[in-house]
């Protein structure tokens, strides 16, 4: 006997709810998402962007040694830096690295550098940092901090560069290594496509960096400039701290920061 459309429809019903999940696979992914260690807040995500912008400088430190590290950001920061960078390639950086928020905590922002794998990042965030930064663009390193709400900053050298990596995820854009031109670069650059955090950090020196930050730079990070290598073999703290004061100095005499 032929079944009724009132009977067919309820036998497809349950068919419908045998076969499905308790859980979706988008709700599985937020579960699971929601639980994973690494993932960071939407707050404090746009707590770092803020910072940058109110700050703009960040020493970024590569040293030789594990032992001038921790010496040599302590210098910068005594000279007035909030936002400071410890790469991977200086020996012991993660260790040093979660000493340093041990010490500071939320006085300072605290970021790791050379970033270049998802390895490399769970590693940085394990020991505390707060943003990454890579010398390049690597895309599933952006993807995955994307997905944690980590703020990236990957290393770009030309426009298509930096509009690829904003299109990525990443809401800073680090220009690296330095471009022609400096500052006009910026400018015309961050002109062209406002939507972009430009973030200059090879060819910025104590002189400059107001400049940079003058013609559109979101943020500028200081490498060698800050850090001499001499200073560093000679553990000259106090050039250091000198360097870091003038530099903060120049910024604020410009009126870019309080």
């Amino acid at each position: 006997m032929a079944l009724s459309r009132t009977a067919i429809l309820k036998t497809l019903a349950r068919s419908a709810g045998a076969s499905t999940p308790s859980m979706s696979v988008a709700a599985r992914s937020q579960h699971t998402m929601a639980n994973d260690k690494y993932m960071q807040t939407p707050e404090h995500y746009q707590y770092v962007l803020d910072k940058f912008t109110e700050h703009k400088a960040c020493a970024v430190l590569r040293t030789p040694t594990a032992s001038a590290a921790p010496k040599a950001m302590q210098a910068a920061v005594d000279g007035g830096f909030k936002l400071i960078e410890f790469t991977l390639t200086t020996p012991g950086c993660l260790d040093t690295l979660a000493d340093f928020r041990a010490q500071h905590g939320n006085n300072l922002l605290t970021g790791c550098g050379t970033v270049m794998d998802i390895e490399d990042c769970k590693a940085a965030m394990d020991a505390g940092s707060e943003f990454l930064v890579a010398p390049c663009l690597v895309p599933e390193v952006v993807t995955w901090c994307r997905m944690h709400n980590i703020p990236i900053f990957p290393g770009c050298q030309t426009p298509s560069e930096a509009y690829a990596a904003y299109k990525a995820g990443a809401p800073v854009q680090k220009i690296f290594p330095g471009v022609a031109g400096g500052p006009m670069w910026v400018k015309a650059v961050s002109a062209a496509m406002p939507m972009l955090r430009l973030n200059p950090t090879s060819g910025v020196d104590l002189d400059n960096a107001a400049e940079f930050l003058q013609n559109g730079a979101n943020s500028v990070g200081l490498v060698a400039p800050l850090f001499p290598p001499g200073a560093i073999a000679d553990e000259d703290w106090d050039q250091v701290q000198a360097n870091a004061a003038k530099v903060i100095g120049s910024i604020r005499d410009a009126g870019i920061i309080a």
